[in-house]
């Protein structure tokens, strides 16, 4: 059985692993961010870029079509983030973010925001796989209620759509409502249409006539 394709991952950070001189801080979290890279490589990923945060982000992201959003976020995650979930607004992918940003007084905001998960400093590169197998889970699942919840929110414009055109077609041609469903139904599959876009059109119509 062969094994499924490695994850495509872009990671969102500043593209140099080279620490200002006497920059302690900077030496600290180019290593933090040099350990993730090794841990994703090590756990099977398949890295495609690593992208800076810049005007270009969406477009880029837009092209490589990865599976996943890793930010590597260091002293700035909150306005990184912005960058990314403001990226991948017109398609959702999971984001993931990674930082030593002690201050976690946005994390709700992030999680509502579209990031699926904060991970804060202290992650040993053995805990990267399970942290993104649970992050993707969680996505899928996530991403499972938001369809769910868009296609009853559908089915009831639907209702209501029909429910109008029935109204119409009662009370200017006299039919029962039976009848006047079968009508709408007829004319929809005659036209390969759904029965909701045939109402739609139907009071389209009769809202132009008056």
């Amino acid at each position: 059985m062969n094994a499924p394709p490695a994850l495509r991952i872009v990671i969102v950070a500043p593209p140099s692993l080279i620490p200002e001189p006497g920059d302690e801080r900077s030496a600290v979290e180019i290593e933090r961010s040099r350990s993730l890279r090794i841990g994703l490589l090590a756990s099977g990923y398949n890295i495609v870029a690593v992208l800076p945060v810049d005007p270009f982000l969406p477009e880029r992201i837009t092209q490589l079509q990865p599976d996943m959003i890793i930010v590597d976020a260091q002293s700035d995650a909150r306005d990184t983030l912005e960058h990314v979930v403001m990226s991948t607004r017109d398609e959702r992918r999971p984001i993931v973010l990674f930082t030593d940003d002690a201050d976690t007084s946005h994390v709700g905001d992030a999680i509502a925001a579209g990031v699926t998960a904060y991970v804060v400093a202290g992650l040993d590169s053995v805990r990267i796989k399970p942290v993104l197998e649970v992050a993707m889970a969680r996505f899928h699942h996530e991403e499972s209620l938001r369809r769910e919840l868009a296609d009853a929110r559908t089915q009831l414009s639907d209702r209501k759509l029909i429910e109008r055109a029935k109204g119409l077609l009662m009370s200017r041609q006299g039919l029962g409502e039976d009848e006047a469903y079968a009508r709408l139904r007829k004319t929809a599959m005659d036209r390969g249409l759904r029965v909701a876009e045939v109402a739609q059109r139907l009071i389209d119509l009769a809202d132009v006539l008056g």
